[in-house]
Parts: structure tokens; C-alpha cells; sequence
């Protein structure tokens, strides 16, 4: 079985449509939320849908947080990366040496919850009909079987596990919990860097036991359907999608928030 490091796109949605929330004052505000889903349809790099190549495997892991680092928002499907109308961006930091993120000021959101808004009159007036969403973590739980004889004790069964995915081109960390444990880094580290957390259990013992490890270079995808007039730099996890059902516009008249 072939192992790459993914980012799941098909699983993953940001919540910007229709909905919004009667907002009395003048501090109308563009919420964004997460919204995790892990029945959507599998996406390869361009959008376009994807089933999975005889000899590999893969599965649908139930997102627990995630952590974005940039947010942009264009018209058209020829405006490039970075000169569209830039809602968010993180911190960064060169604590490290090189620049990255930094991973102790980021903020996490879980399914359904708001991960970041900002007011309405700071966002310039237009149609958008695409989003830009840089990625830099997620947390999820996934499903392993362990089939092996340790210290005498044989092993044959399913168990979950938590794996913390640092997906940013490059991200500066000091400590992180991957669930109950903490791993201690002081550096930075390069897309695909990983953590994994689980509790192994037979022959009456319980092990917890806790790793890390970094995925090969090149080896993270993400969607872009606009590859052909806007290209992603690699290792940038820049996840492009359009509006839906349809443009998100800003005119200024607005007198509700959007969600």
C-alpha cells in the first residue's frame, strides 16, 4: 500500500452561503465557520472527483479541530494568489530562522464553529465568486488494525488513533497536544509534519503510545480547480472553491450578518 500525506477537501467545506442572522447594530459581520463532512465526495487536485487506485487505501477520518492561515476572496477565475481582496492572515514568525507560522497564536475551530468573522465595511464592494483558503492544521481521528505479537502478547484488532497534521508551508512550534499527550518540537517544521496519539490494548495491558514523523516532500495535495489560470506554489496548501448556490456579494447595503 502506497502512503501519502492528504489534505481532504471532499471532507472539509467552509460554511459561506445564504444564511444570515439579523444584526440590529452597524457591525454587520461575515462570519466564516467550518463545516466537516465526511460523506462528501472524494476530490482529486483539480476538483474534479476521485476514486481510489487499485493497491492503495484510504479512509474518511472524523475531524475533531482545524486551523486555517490565510483567507482570500476573488471575482474572477484569472485574478492570481495574493491580489485578490485578503480577508485573514495569521501570525508568523522567525523564531525558528526561516519564516513560518506561528503555531502558539493560531486559532482552531471545530465542526460548525465560527473559526474566524470580520465586519462587512472592511471588505471591498464586489462580487466574489471564488475563495481562497490556506490550511495549517488539522486534527482528526482515524482507524488502524494492529496485527503483531509484542513482548510475547499477541495484538489482532481495530483501534482509533488521533493524528494532528501540520499542512502550512511551514509552521514554528513549540508544544502540542495531539489529544491527551503533549510533544514538544521548538522548531520549525515543514508541511506533512505529523503526530499521531492512540491507546493499545491486549493480553489485559493498556500502552499508550504517542509518535511523530514527516510525510516526503511534495507528497500533500489540495484542491484547486483553477490550475490552469491560477496556480498554487507548491507546498503553499492553498484549497480553492467557488460560492454556492452562487456569488457572494458585497454591496454595502447589506443588514444582516452572512454566515
Amino acid at each position: 500500500m502506497k502512503n501519502k500525506f492528504w489534505i481532504l477537501p471532499a471532507l472539509v467545506s467552509m460554511i459561506l452561503i445564504s444564511c444570515k442572522k439579523e444584526n440590529s447594530g452597524n457591525n454587520l459581520q461575515l462570519v466564516f465557520k467550518f463545516k466537516f463532512d465526511s460523506t462528501q465526495e472524494r476530490l482529486n487536485n483539480i476538483g474534479q472527483p476521485s476514486t481510489i487506485p487499485a493497491g492503495h487505501a484510504a479512509q474518511s477520518p472524523i475531524f475533531n479541530k482545524m486551523s486555517a492561515h490565510y483567507i482570500e476572496l476573488t471575482s474572477t477565475a484569472l485574478i492570481p494568489l495574493g491580489q485578490g481582496a485578503i480577508l485573514y492572515k495569521a501570525a508568523e514568525t522567525t523564531a525558528g530562522g526561516s519564516n513560518a507560522i506561528d503555531f502558539a497564536k493560531a486559532s482552531f475551530a471545530g465542526n460548525n464553529e465560527t473559526f474566524y468573522s470580520l465586519p462587512q465595511k472592511d471588505i471591498p464592494k464586489g462580487e466574489y465568486e471564488w475563495i481562497r483558503i490556506s490550511l495549517a492544521y488539522q486534527n482528526a481521528d482515524v482507524k488502524f488494525k494492529v496485527d503483531t505479537t509484542v513482548n510475547g502478547i499477541t495484538i489482532n484488532q481495530d483501534f482509533t488513533g488521533t493524528l494532528a497534521g501540520f499542512i502550512g508551508y511551514n509552521s514554528y512550534i513549540t508544544t502540542y497536544k495531539v489529544k491527551n499527550q503533549s510533544l514538544t518540537v521548538n522548531g520549525n517544521r515543514k508541511q506533512g509534519y505529523w503526530g499521531f496519539e492512540t491507546v493499545i490494548s491486549g493480553g489485559g495491558y493498556t500502552m499508550p503510545f504517542i509518535t511523530s514523523g514527516q510525510a516526503p516532500e511534495g507528497s500533500t495535495t489540495v484542491v484547486n480547480p483553477l490550475f490552469a489560470t491560477s496556480p498554487i506554489p507548491a507546498g503553499s496548501c492553498v484549497v480553492t472553491a467557488a460560492f454556492v448556490p452562487g456569488k457572494l456579494v458585497i454591496t454595502g447595503n447589506e443588514t444582516k450578518d452572512i454566515i
